[in-house]
């Protein structure tokens, strides 16, 4: 993703890798989210591997992340099934997320260094131009490091490996989401909240502005998941 801003490249956040295995389990998410791949599918290791050119171990490790997630069940002489979380479940993993994610923006507002202040505010403008521009793909990876640029920007690394686990759980619906319609104006909308409080220093306005944006996000998800 070429970010559009001309801002020197070190004061921007650095983009997550993705290995094989991720690489897969967002494919695979995306398909079972949108409904190509229907709860009840089997999930065949030798098929997947063949299908994206690539040995069968990446295949394991995606198929472990996805029964993590939900989407999919591993059973004992069965296989990889594909199945949905329950709506009990999905509610869970998002109330934990959103008061994740809000004791990071709450700490990121009173621990943000200059150098991740600048790079926050670069990519907010940024994602701004990727959202007139309508570039889901483009939008949806600036998102992540949106996110994890707060979580660093919180300097407590327990915090985030927490929050980087759930994140990773909850991915498949977050990115499932940005489908839904109108929903990349409102997801900045919501990021200007967040990034507007952290910047003036204010704990208590950027917890609440990121623990209401995850709770829009959850929505959004049923929302688009309602309409197929």
């Amino acid at each position: 993703m070429a970010l559009i801003s001309d801002t020197s490249l070190d004061d921007r956040p650095a983009r997550p890798r993705v290995t094989r295995a991720e690489e897969l389990r967002m494919l695979v998410a995306d398909e079972i989210t949108r409904g190509v791949l229907p709860p009840g599918t089997t999930l065949d290791e030798t098929a997947l591997a063949a299908r994206f050119g690539m040995s069968r171990t990446p295949v394991r490790e995606a198929i472990r992340e996805l029964a993590a997630s939900g989407l999919v069940d591993t059973r004992p002489h069965r296989g990889a099934v594909v199945a949905r979380p329950s709506v009990e479940q999905l509610q869970s993993m998002f109330d934990v997320m959103a008061e994740l994610e809000a004791l990071c923006a709450g700490l990121c507002a009173l621990q943000i260094t200059p150098v991740e202040r600048r790079a926050l505010e670069t990519l907010h403008a940024d994602m701004g131009e990727l959202m007139r521009q309508g570039d889901f793909a483009a939008y949806r990876e600036a998102n992540e490091v949106f996110h994890t640029s707060i979580y660093a920007g919180s300097h407590n690394d327990y915090l985030v490996e927490l929050t980087l686990g759930t994140r990773r759980r909850l991915s498949p619906f977050r990115r499932a989401q940005f489908r839904a319609l109108g929903r990349l104006a409102l997801s900045h909308t919501e990021h200007d909240r967040v990034t507007t409080a952290i910047l003036r220093g204010d704990r208590e306005g950027a917890a609440n502005a990121m623990r209401s944006h995850i709770a829009i996000v959850h929505d959004a998800y049923e929302q688009y998941a309602q309409s197929l």
